[in-house]
């Protein structure tokens, strides 16, 4: 079982589910129980229909209750009115209780999804994750209304009606009460294999989720590298898939109707040939047999909903394993208890880190020491997989060692709260991230408190990128797209520099900050990041080690262990690992 797989089904975890469920509603109970007591209503004025028949036939027609022409008429139309009233408004209110139930579970499961640790993340599948949102809680506030709906109105309507029916002839009523169970039972089967066909359609989904997904995310390369057929094939095995389940679903869930209907007809038959019996010999009078037959007429429609809500209910479930499931994944631990008082100077240490991956191999890190004084830069090369990012992924938290201890201005990071932590650091990625938004929204993201335009555009004029955002249209207010697309990769690294100004934290991590751009792109990029490195500690991780020329003190990793220290001239002077490096770059860019 993977780790988003549901939990295997049972019964304590069903009653778990409806647990959980219904906790959730009942924050809203008083309009919850106002609603039932209206769909109550609704049920109770179903029988009277039945029962107005009695006299209508036996008195009505015989001349006997003149009052009959005006009074049954006015009867009936006050009750289907009264019966309109109350089930407009008992499903308005449900809807409404639903509504609210789901507001607080995208709500939990957006909470939780941003407390959850880094890893957690990165072993997640997208798919899975998006499709909680999107279907799976709607599944769970919608359904669970609905069951409690149908099961309130149409239990009640058939309690009532059972009642008519008893008090019409008990014996005609017996014969129905024995033919219930045998369609009941038979409903069961069905209920159990929609169960596992609802299971396999939700996972399947999160599978349709994450294909439509890549194919957005990735059409770039799709239509470059000609993954046209690769990508119909992977669309067309994931959709061929959900239509087998629906079939293989509405087959069970049209099924179960006409057996139902099968033992209703038999029961009718039955009740048909008893009841003409008794008329002949034991005086059932031709009102009681309409209004019997009446009652049992209407009584078919309620246990059909009552029938068919078990499907709704099995989907109710399987979607709200999902969603739970997300709602328990345990958050990032934040086991520090030390608060920031100040900014921090910035001295970093490395104590003798060790850290291994889960079924990894070898160790990522191997004691590794390494200390870097406040306003240092300090920079990590080394070949793929040296362990770069894995350090400095520590710094943050993200990660934490298996052994060996980091610390800021001498405080051991896993002492300090979380958010306390992170105030201090900034970050300037390869791969930027920007939100749906303005210019100004984006360089002052997380900042509390409204910014002053002043502030934001000295960030971007840092940055280099003022006299951009002041040629645009908008200038600041400028919308810059989902991921800034309508921004070149320069344009978003400078962005990103500008965000990192603003936030002014005395520790500084770049990684791979250039790597993706072009030499001119670069050389503009480089010149912001020298004005956002002052008066900063920075860990630079990188690749294309012309970037790195200046630094203070160069790390070479290699393998998970600290193979060179030095400077770039000393380091070339010794013909190490870093030379044979800069050396074979060099060649390539020749």
């Amino acid at each position: 079982m993977t780790p988003t797989d549901p939990p295997v089904d049972s019964r304590p975890v069903r009653l778990e589910l409806w647990r959980q469920i219904y906790r959730r509603l009942g924050k809203d109970w008083k309009v919850g129980v106002l609603a039932l007591v209206l769909l109550s209503v609704a049920s109770a004025t179903q029988p009277l229909l039945a029962v107005i028949m009695k006299p209508l036939l036996d008195e009505g027609f015989t001349g006997s209750e003149p009052s009959y022409v005006w009074s049954i008429p006015l009867a009936v139309v006050a009750l289907m009115l009264l019966r309109g009233l109350c089930t407009f408004g008992g499903t308005y209110l449900m809807s409404w209780v639903a509504n609210n139930m789901l507001l607080g579970l995208r709500r939990e499961m957006f909470e939780r999804l941003l407390g959850m640790s880094d890893e957690t993340f990165r072993t997640r599948d997208r798919g899975r994750l998006l499709n909680r949102f999107t279907i799976d809680a709607g599944n769970v506030s919608g359904l669970s209304t609905e069951v409690i709906r149908v099961l309130v109105r149409e239990s009640l309507t058939v309690v009532a009606l059972l009642a008519v029916l008893l008090y019409m002839s008990w014996q005609l009523t017996l014969i129905v009460l024995i033919m219930l169970p045998l369609s009941v039972l038979t409903g069961r089967y069905f209920v159990r294999r929609l169960r596992r066909i609802n299971r396999d359609t939700i996972n399947m989904n999160a599978e349709l989720t994450r294909v439509v997904s890549e194919g957005i995310s990735g059409q770039r390369v799709i239509k470059l590298f000609d993954g046209y057929a690769r990508e119909r094939e992977r669309f067309g095995y994931v959709n061929a898939r959900l239509r087998r389940f629906a079939m293989r679903a509405a087959s069970a869930d049209s099924a179960m109707s006409p057996i139902s209907q099968f033992f209703v007809a038999l029961s009718v038959a039955i009740v048909v040939a008893v009841a003409l019996y008794q008329a002949n010999h034991q005086g059932l009078t031709v009102g009681s047999f309409a209004a019997f037959m009446a009652a049992l007429g209407q009584i078919f429609d309620p246990l059909k909903r009552l029938t068919n809500i078990a499907g709704s209910t099995q989907r109710m479930l399987i979607s709200a394993e999902s969603v739970f499931a997300l709602i328990e994944e345990p958050i990032e631990r934040d086991d520090g208890v030390r608060e920031v008082p100040k900014r921090l100077r910035g001295r970093v240490e490395f104590r003798n880190v060790t850290h291994t991956f889960a079924g990894a191999g070898r160790n990522t890190l191997e004691s590794v020491n390494l200390t870097a004084e406040a306003g240092q830069t300090v920079a990590l090369v080394g070949r793929s997989g040296s362990g770069k990012t894995t350090l400095v992924s520590m710094l943050p938290r993200f990660i934490d060692p298996v052994s060996g201890q980091v610390l800021i201005d001498g405080i051991d990071v896993r002492e300090l709260r979380l958010r306390s932590l992170r105030s201090q650091l900034s970050l300037v990625s390869q791969d930027v991230v920007m939100f749906e938004g303005t210019i100004a929204e984006n360089v002052a993201y997380g900042v509390q408190g409204e910014v002053p335009q002043d502030r934001i555009r000295a960030a971007l004029e840092a940055a280099s990128l003022l006299d951009f955002v002041d040629s645009l249209p908008d200038g600041l207010a400028t919308q810059v797209g989902s991921n800034a697309s309508s921004l070149s990769g320069g344009q978003r690294q400078r962005l990103a520099i500008a965000r990192a100004l603003i936030k002014n934290a005395p520790i500084l991590i770049l990684d791979e900050a250039t790597s993706a751009l072009d030499n001119e792109s670069e050389r503009q990029v480089q010149a912001s990041l020298e004005k956002l490195m002052q008066g900063r500690t920075t860990l630079v991780i990188a690749h294309r080690l012309s970037t790195v020329q200046k630094a203070d003190l160069i790390v070479v990793l290699d393998a998970g262990r600290i193979v060179e220290t030095g400077r770039h001239a000393d380091l070339l002077t010794r013909g190490g690992l870093y030379a044979t490096l800069y050396r074979l770059q060099f060649q390539d860019e020749e």
